[in-house]
């Protein structure tokens, strides 16, 4: 088992800034065996959206609608991953949330949205 924990959300005035962080715990054979790590979202009334990914070898993939805006990052030693956000906008409020996922394959966008773990979330209010 694996426990994510997010923090880092708050409220900002569009175009501001926000860093998300992920904190990873669990056995060190289940963190280990964990390569792909991604960043997913949810506004009301919407569906989930998967917002950036990042393999074992730090290759990252973005939703179109964060491109050049946000900056997904991992720091193994500390189990921990990030998500830059800049030039905020209305349009990215939401609820963010933390997954990590196992197994072979791609580390697609939509993988983040049935990854094998997931944290609580974290709320982000951009207001214009």
């Amino acid at each position: 088992q694996v426990l994510l924990a997010e923090s880092g959300g708050g409220s900002v005035q569009a175009g501001g800034s926000l860093r998300l962080s992920c904190a990873a715990y669990g056995y060190t054979y289940n963190i280990d065996n964990i390569n792909c790590m991604a960043w997913f979202r949810q506004a009301p009334g919407k569906e989930r959206e998967g917002v950036a990914t990042i393999d074992r070898n730090a290759y990252t993939r973005y939703a179109d609608s964060v491109k050049g805006r946000f900056t997904i990052s991992q720091d193994n030693a500390k189990n921990a991953l990030y998500l830059q956000m800049n030039s905020l906008k209305p349009e990215d409020t939401g609820m963010y949330f933390c997954a990590a996922d196992v197994g072979g394959g791609y580390c697609f966008l939509d993988r983040a949205l049935r990854a094998k773990y997931r944290g609580q979330g974290t709320q982000v209010t951009v207001s214009s």
